[in-house]
């Protein structure tokens, strides 16, 4: 099972590793483009603060990320599953996982990055800034970016097992499953269901969503569970208490959409 997963905006610092190598980092296919939008991060936010916040959409409060992004060659690191934080990464909880769990999570989950490409959890990165939502003046939109490296990185990684596609819909941009692999792959939206007036009503709100993800992928990962096919997943999660709707597509070649339902976290 592969379990894509998008970053946190919030990151933590004060990494003590080795300064980042990208050729040391997961799906080494990626180095180039890494390479590519690193160099270019980083001359961006060592010349004007003011047109490096503005491309990276920084507000004013947020403006010592540029001073930090210039520092990136040589920032120190730690694991990205340390430096990943907020709701979902939260409610996963790597730190306190059992043993097990922490290694079959250094094997499935991949987290996507506007400058990273995907990194595992495992991975050692420095503390950055930098969206998939980015338009960097050489590269260009990063969602578009990716495209094609991720296209050609992906099948590898994902192998001939199930992928569970939790990104938000900024990171789903940069890679799109296509034919069996799509058919192999689930996507899940989070609802939550209130009685209003006797009327049930549904709607998807992020801190739910987020909190649900990541608590979701840290029951399966603490269960040793490794569906197979989205079908299994689904079995799975209501084996673990989640209420779960919607099944296979219509067509061939698209992904399964499930929802979870959730009344409170």
């Amino acid at each position: 099972m592969l379990v894509l997963l998008p970053p946190s905006e919030g990151k933590a610092t004060g990494g003590t590793g080795e300064p980042v190598d990208v050729a040391r980092l997961a799906l080494p296919g990626l180095a180039a483009a890494r390479e590519t939008v690193l160099t270019e991060l980083v001359e961006l936010c060592s010349g004007d603060e003011e047109k490096a916040a503005g491309v990276l959409g920084l507000s004013p409060g947020l403006r010592g990320e540029v001073s930090k992004n210039a520092g990136l060659r040589t920032a120190g690191t730690r694991p990205a599953g340390e430096v990943y934080t907020g709701v979902l990464y939260d409610a996963l909880g790597l730190a306190t996982l059992t043993p097990a769990a922490r290694r079959a999570a250094g094997r499935s989950l991949l987290v996507l990055s506007g400058l990273w490409g995907a990194v595992r959890v495992d991975d050692a990165i420095p503390s950055y800034r930098c969206s998939m939502g980015v338009k960097l003046p050489g590269a260009g939109a990063l969602g578009a970016f990716w495209r094609g490296p991720m296209a050609e990185a992906m099948p590898g990684a994902a192998g001939d097992g199930l992928v569970l596609d939790l990104r938000s819909a900024a990171y789903a941009a940069a890679w799109k499953p296509k034919g069996e692999l799509a058919e192999r792959t689930a996507t899940v939206r989070v609802l939550q269901s209130r009685t209003v007036d006797g009327v049930e009503k549904r709607s998807v709100v992020s801190h739910f969503n987020k909190a649900t993800k990541g608590r979701m992928v840290r029951d399966l990962l603490t269960a040793g569970a490794d569906p197979a096919s989205p079908a299994e997943l689904a079995d799975a999660l209501r084996d673990l208490g989640y209420v779960v709707e919607g099944g296979a597509p219509e067509r061939a070649g698209r992904p399964w959409a499930l929802d979870v339902v959730v009344t409170e976290l």
